[in-house]
């Protein structure tokens, strides 16, 4: 499965709904609390909500404010599976505790689709479908990976084969695609911000502009220090990205930074119901483009990656370049807005979720993992800290590695490189065996 690419802005988009500003305090006098949260992202608004729920008292600290990175900027898909394929998984984990993550991964899924309905965050806007769509001729793998998906880890799938493909992306870029029926989109932005809400009515206390300087986490009462406050916890869970600071830098040292780039079309009227008729979102297999119909007639889509951090409007073009590829019916195609955000990627592959010792557990690592990943991730966490649910040891084997630091995004960057040049190559040649086997058919029709 290729998961959620994450991507970032300093503002919203044209093509998204602005979300009212809501100003929170900076904590600025001392605090003894159960629970202390760091990071306001997904994964800690997710853990604050769920804990705050069973009565606990509750703190999260943001260094800034809530979504205002990864978690709050993304393409909103949510389906099941990791960034890790599920084959290696099954190699690393074996077939069990593979079943067990994956079907933590779906229950993550189940819990963004009913934290999104209206009634709960209203606007989030959910459509429904995810395609993920092969650039190679891959109807073998296709019947495999249909079967293990639906007999053995019981999701609901579907093949489509090369004439439907074609026939809903009027592209000659993709072959076979699996469809994901109960895969969804929503906008991101307005759900990290419902969740904040959610979680502030529950009774936790959300503390922006509130950077956490240092951790003492010996002793039953961990001790955290901010700028202007001191906080005592019995349990602190560090939910933050690549952005901890030195504070946490042994836990940022295990994530690759990685930006990935993005933007949205000016509308494109009736041309863009000429090359796409599908309302959900489609994700190359090689983790290349990953793009949507957002406002009816606009796209928003992700391509580039990098380990290295760049002006967003550098990448406006080759955006443009690779839609030109994939659609060139649609001629010259303006952007309206690019951006881009750093997410961190494991080395393993896996998100980090767990207790590291008594009292102090960690969230992170959901670079390429989905919506629905930080979901699970909250909830196994909040029920770890107050029910003694230990499905989390489920990660254990996905410890904490080091990243390698700047020769670490060197060779990530090299690898990312290298794999799409081998995915470019691949797709090139099975568009050239499928025109020879035409042109062979043709001469055999005459």
């Amino acid at each position: 499965m290729i998961s959620d690419s994450i991507v970032a802005a300093d503002g919203p988009s044209d093509a998204e709904p602005a979300v009212p500003a809501q100003r929170r305090e900076q904590l600025t006098f001392d605090l003894d609390v159960e629970i202390c949260v760091v990071g306001g992202g997904l994964a800690g608004l997710t853990v604050a909500l769920e804990a705050a729920r069973t009565g606990a008292s509750v703190v999260v600290l943001e260094g800034r404010h809530v979504g205002w990175n990864a978690s709050g900027h993304h393409l909103g898909t949510a389906m099941p599976g990791y960034g890790l394929p599920l084959s290696d998984l099954i190699a690393r984990v074996g077939f069990d505790d593979a079943y067990e993550l994956w079907s933590l991964s779906q229950q993550g899924a189940d819990y963004v689709r009913a934290h999104a309905a209206e009634d709960v965050i209203p606007g989030v806007g959910l459509t429904e479908g995810a395609l993920e769509v092969s650039n190679v001729d891959a109807g073998e793998r296709l019947i495999s990976q249909l079967q293990m998906l639906s007999e053995d880890f019981a999701t609901e799938v579907e093949g489509w084969q090369i004439d439907r493909v074609r026939d809903t992306l009027r592209t000659d870029r993709y072959f076979h695609a699996v469809h994901y029926p109960r895969a969804f989109q929503i906008d991101g932005r307005k759900y990290v911000h419902g969740l904040a809400e959610l979680a502030r009515k529950a009774g936790a206390r959300i503390f922006e502009e509130t950077p956490v300087v240092s951790i003492d986490s010996a002793g039953i009462r961990k001790r955290v220090t901010t700028p202007r406050a001191r906080l005592r916890a019995s349990n602190v869970v560090l939910a933050g990205n690549v952005h901890l600071g030195e504070a946490l830098r042994r836990l940022s040292d295990t994530l690759v930074p990685v930006w990935r780039y993005a933007a949205v079309t000016s509308p494109l009227g009736d041309r863009l119901a000429e090359v796409t008729r599908f309302k959900g979102s489609v994700i190359d297999t090689d983790g290349i483009d990953h793009f949507r119909i957002v406002d009816g007639d606009r796209l928003m889509w992700a391509s580039p990656e990098t380990t290295w951090e760049a002006q967003p409007e550098r990448h406006a073009g080759a955006i443009c370049k690779r839609i030109r590829t994939i659609f060139p019916q649609l001629g010259t195609v303006e952007i309206a807005k690019a951006f881009c955000g750093a997410v961190g990627q494991t080395v393993h592959g896996m998100p980090q979720v767990g207790q590291l010792r008594p009292g102090l557990w960690v969230a992170s690592g959901f670079g390429r993992q989905g919506l629905n990943t930080s979901a699970m991730a909250g909830q196994l966490i909040a029920r770890g800290m107050l029910e003694g649910d230990d499905r989390w040891r489920l990660f254990a084997p996905f410890e904490l590695v080091w990243a390698g630091g700047k020769t670490g995004r060197a060779a990530g960057y090299a690898i990312s490189m290298a794999m799409q040049a081998r995915s470019a190559a691949a797709g090139t040649l099975a568009r050239y065996r499928e025109r020879a086997r035409q042109a062979r058919l043709n001469a055999a029709n005459r």
